[in-house]
């Protein structure tokens, strides 16, 4: 009985070891286990010798150092921004300006309805002339009074009332004088004049609406008041300086414009860890409150190998170069990385050539991949 379970259970997996076997041998040699086996020997490059019946056009390969920037991205912003309201309430009777406009300073922008103020200043001015009517019969009455009391024919007490009655009278024309002042001001309050150079920015009222103390009708700014203000990682705001000159760059006119460093508030955004950098821009010339700007800050300095391009062939996604030996005739072929380009003939060597080596430049290539330095 035994012998049956034996023989069974050996017929069944013998099968099984059969073709793990024939498996294991397929392996072996696929991996050359049975092949015979080549010593490692240190390769020597492949090298040619340059053709002496043409003339080879070389190159050579040297280190250059450049700057790069961290950009941090701002609005444009006027350091000098006013809004214009009036001082007194009153209808607005008309507006001269729009937005866009330029003007100077001293010219009217906004006309108020003076009638009311006028009425004012007329009441306020026969009051004084009233005033100035009574204080002359009350000089006269004392002048009179002064001599009869001399004279011992008037009582005191009504001298010292007729002085009263000058002093009352003085005081009464002072303050007509003062509330005739105050209407001619306001009067003058109806027109509003520019306080300075600039350009209408918005335009808030309109003719019919009621100037009300404080509430802007209009908009103005120094067009050359303009800076850009930018949120600057604290580890480039700590090396910059007032004063300092860097570069703003505007996309929306695609151009480059010198900026100074005018205001670093000294407090850092505890969310971004930024400060904010302010920089006057020298030339705001086309340029509006609001756009955006990049504000390039020199953030370090990279030291690389500069490659001609025309020294570069290609097979497939390989690049390699010919090098120029040493005695000037014979070349080594060698495989090299490149980085990114420094101008339309130059390009960075990560590996593969040291400074100082030459190579053959051949024609550049028709197409070359945007990779700027």
């Amino acid at each position: 009985m035994k012998r049956d379970v034996v023989f069974k259970v050996f017929k069944t997996g013998l099968p099984i070891v059969g073709a793990l076997g024939v498996m294991a041998l397929i392996i072996a040699v696929m991996t050359g286990l049975f092949a015979e086996r080549i010593q490692p020997t240190a390769t020597v490059p492949v090298q040619r010798t340059l053709s002496r019946e043409r003339s080879v056009e070389i190159g050579e390969i040297y280190e250059v150092e450049k700057q790069y920037f961290a950009e941090a991205v701002g609005t444009l912003r006027a350091a000098t921004r006013t809004e214009i309201s009036p001082r007194i309430l009153a209808p607005i009777e008309r507006i001269h300006v729009k937005a866009g406009d330029l003007v100077k300073q001293g010219d009217v922008l906004v006309q108020l309805d003076p009638r009311d103020l006028r009425s004012r200043l007329e009441q306020v001015r026969s009051t004084l002339q009233s005033a100035v009517t009574s204080l002359k019969h009350a000089e006269s009455d004392l002048q009179r009074d002064t001599k009869l009391h001399a004279e011992r024919i008037l009582p005191t007490m009504k001298y010292e009332q007729s002085k009263t009655n000058v002093e009352l009278a003085r005081s009464q024309v002072r303050q007509s004088e003062q509330a005739v002042t105050e209407a001619e001001v306001n009067l003058s309050f109806a027109e509003i004049v520019a306080p300075q150079d600039g350009m209408i920015v918005d335009r808030l009222a309109e003719p019919g609406d009621t100037a009300q103390p404080g509430v802007p009708i209009l908009v103005l700014y120094d067009p050359g008041s303009l800076r850009l203000e930018a949120p600057v990682m604290e580890n480039l705001a700590i090396q910059l300086r007032v004063g300092d000159l860097l570069t703003v760059h505007i996309d929306a006119v695609g151009r480059d414009v010198e900026a100074r460093v005018d205001e670093i508030v000294p407090q850092a955004e505890a969310a971004s860890r930024s400060f904010l950098v302010k920089v006057a821009l020298t030339d705001a010339q086309g340029l509006y409150e609001g756009m955006f700007g990049r504000l390039r800050i020199p953030s370090g300095v990279r030291r690389h190998l500069c490659l001609p391009i025309a020294a570069i062939q290609r097979l497939g996604q390989l690049e390699f170069v010919d090098v120029v030996g040493e005695d000037g005739r014979t070349i080594e072929r060698r495989f090299i990385t490149t980085g990114r380009f420094g101008s339309p003939y130059q390009v960075e060597v990560l590996s593969g050539l040291e400074a100082g080596e030459r190579v053959v430049l051949y024609d550049p290539p028709d197409a070359i991949p945007e990779r700027n330095m």
